[in-house]
């Protein structure tokens, strides 16, 4: 038997081999001979691009649509200024203060800096309530504007909703409207409780639901007494009330007539703050710069709106406008997520290659941007309809697609994380943040089960909703068989409408609206390929059917290339 000789070399940390050859070393070569934290094959942060010229969607929405620019609006949205305020106004939630030093109630949330700046940047760019003081495209432009700021921090776009959506409702009663509409419309942010008539710009919310009843305002139990002055008197408690520090809030109580709709100001004329206790703020999933209060009327007085008995058919103005704003913030977090995927698939190597020229990554890139295309061009599509009041297609397209446009998100976001790796589960990439703010939209103004059955309700009591939305399906049929086929399957479901089947019918009008609105005005590339994979056969993952051309439909979405 050989025996082998081994060389056995000298303990490295042995002190009579380590101390003579670390005093002949200089600090540099000491550095570099222990250094570890030489980084490579990462990719940077996306900060600093323009999130319009990486949108051939929305591109294409604005052209079609006359909206005008909005580059500069764009730049600002993706600019590394207006993403770090969306880090820290995430990162650092509001805080309540119910009491002052000496035990009296001041019911006041603090915010963060970034959350104003961010607030008063979103006013400076009209995406407010000011498209009701303007002229013809002013809203489609406040939607393309929303869309695009929300890319930059979901949280903060709550407020700005209900402000927008608040006009509409207040407009039930003409001497309201009148007093207070155009500071609702004002081009300034002045945060801080005062009297709404000191104030010349103003913020409005809405307080509806509670805690037994939730979506189902009818059963509110907050009561609304009335006053000799004409005022209301309103006692209850309402569960979930967000942007507490608003100056206005639409509100739901009971009075002897029904259910009744109220303006309710923080603050009353002499100074002094309406009866309106903060009781907590709400820890949520996401949503985390935004406050969320649960908030008891002791006595709040507010002023009708509307006639007594009929405040469900004077709130549901604004909740079909905060529905639109749904769809537009949950395409918009499709949106930056997707975009945030393909920037780094772009500038990271896996098994000997780039990641965005290997195959499988490139049909999951593509797939996703499918889903982003079809979303923001179904939600300009819907923001068209309300600019041009057709009624008829929204009170179908819009609960419809506020169901499945809305779902689809957590899905899209979850998928688009997973392209980062262990980097997009890590708070640093600001994908987390995008994965708990996804599933928001859909729960916001009525959860799944609600919207899908208000379809139903509108189908019933406007049957001329069903011609709107097949006359849309149908201007685009003829050049696809599967399309042609998906809209049979829609016709039959809209004929015999039931329950049980609500889910499943706003799921095949939205996916068929997409598929239309692509058809018309996408290349071949993109909407063949949607059809494929959404209404022929398809995959139950992202990147699972495959995808004719890929790298095309990657290379229209791609970030800063």
């Amino acid at each position: 038997m050989k025996t082998s000789h081994l060389t056995i070399s000298p303990d490295p940390f042995n002190s009579e081999v380590v101390v003579p050859r670390l005093r002949s070393m200089t600090l540099t070569d000491e550095l570099r001979a222990f250094s570890t934290h030489q980084v490579s094959n990462q990719s940077v942060p996306l900060s600093g691009f323009d999130p319009l010229a990486c949108d051939p969607a929305l591109g294409s929405a604005l052209t079609r649509y006359a909206v005008g620019d909005l580059t500069p609006l764009a730049l600002e949205a993706g600019s590394a200024e207006a993403r770090e305020h969306g880090r820290l106004a995430d990162e650092n939630p509001p805080q309540l203060r119910t009491h002052d030093r000496y035990g009296n109630r001041i019911d006041e949330v603090e915010y963060h800096p970034s959350w104003h700046w961010l607030m008063e940047r979103a006013i400076a760019h009209g995406l407010h309530a000011a498209p009701w003081g303007q002229g013809p495209g002013a809203h489609l432009r406040r939607a393309a504007g929303f869309y695009l700021w929300s890319q930059a921090e979901a949280g903060h776009g709550c407020p700005i909703s209900m402000t927008y959506s608040s006009v509409p409702a207040l407009r039930w009663s003409p001497e309201l409207a009148a007093e207070y509409e155009p500071k609702l419309t004002a081009p300034g942010y002045e945060f801080g409780l005062r009297p709404p008539q000191e104030k010349s710009a103003l913020l409005a919310g809405m307080s509806m639901t509670e805690k037994q009843g939730g979506s189902d305002v009818r059963t509110n139990t907050t009561t609304a007494e009335p006053l000799a002055d004409g005022t209301y008197r309103l006692v209850g408690h309402k569960w979930f009330t967000s942007a507490p520090m608003n100056d206005l809030f639409l509100t739901l109580a009971q009075t002897a007539n029904g259910v009744s709709c109220f303006l309710v100001p923080r603050v009353l004329p002499d100074g002094s703050r309406n009866e309106i206790r903060l009781q907590r703020l709400k820890d949520k999933l996401g949503n985390k710069s935004n406050a969320s209060s649960e908030i008891e009327y002791t006595g709040a007085i507010g002023h009708l709106v509307g006639e007594e008995g009929r405040g469900v058919r004077c709130i549901i103005e604004m909740v079909s406008m905060t529905r639109l704003d749904c769809v537009l913030g949950a395409a918009a977090n499709v949106r930056i997520a997707l975009s945030e995927a393909a920037h780094h698939v772009q500038r990271r190597s896996a098994f000997g290659a780039r990641l965005a020229d290997q195959p499988l990554m490139q049909q999951v890139i593509a797939d996703l941007a499918l889903e982003s295309e079809a979303a923001t061009t179904l939600a300009m599509r819907l923001a068209a309809a309300v600019e041009q009041q057709e009624h008829d297609l929204l009170r179908l397209a819009l609960p419809a697609t506020k169901f499945f446009v809305c779902k689809r998100a957590p899905y899209v976001v979850a998928e688009a994380l997973e392209c980062l790796g262990g980097n997009g589960y890590v708070e640093e990439s600001g994908m987390p943040r995008l994965y708990r703010e996804a599933p928001l939209m859909s729960i916001w103004e009525g959860s799944g089960n609600v919207t899908a059955l208000d379809l139903l309700r509108a189908l019933a009591k406007q049957p001329s909703s069903r011609d709107a939305i097949l006359a849309e399906l149908d201007a685009a049929g003829g050049d696809n068989a599967i399309y042609d086929g998906a809209v049979r399957r829609v016709r039959a479901e809209l004929a015999d409408p039931r329950p049980e089947r609500a889910r499943a019918l706003a799921e095949s009008l939205a996916l068929t609206l997409q598929a239309a609105l692509l058809q018309r005005y996408a290349p071949a590339t993109v909407s063949d390929a949607f059809i494929a994979t959404r209404l022929g056969d398809p995959g139950r993952t992202f990147g699972a059917t495959p995808i004719p051309s890929p790298k095309t439909l990657v290379d229209r979405i791609a970030p800063g290339r």
